[in-house]
């Protein structure tokens, strides 16, 4: 299973962990950033939504994010001048038992 989600404080990432654990399965904990600043914006500006009356958050509330920094080991993902499918295979490669 994966779970997808911005998980900026500590207290989200650990109720996604323990939910892994409660279930029995591992867990692989992976932080996407973007590293290009201005791509960053970029994809801020044009993205879309699917989901009717959700409103995104726009680059300035997203620059003011509370941010906590991890804890404890986890993958790292930079999406800068990656097309979505080699970050996925990024993901996948720590997967114990895939790929």
């Amino acid at each position: 299973m994966i779970g997808e989600s911005v998980n900026p404080l500590a207290v989200t990432r650990d109720a996604w962990r323990e939910a892994a654990v409660r279930a029995g399965v591992s867990a692989v904990e992976v932080e996407v950033i973007c590293s290009d600043r201005d791509e960053h914006r970029r994809r801020v500006a044009s993205r879309s939504v699917d989901i009717p009356d959700l409103e995104l958050p726009d680059w300035q509330q997203i620059i003011e994010r509370e941010y906590e920094p991890w804890d404890r080991d986890h993958v790292v993902v930079d999406t800068a001048g990656q097309e979505p499918k080699e970050s996925l295979a990024l993901v996948l490669s720590a997967v114990p038992g895939h790929g």
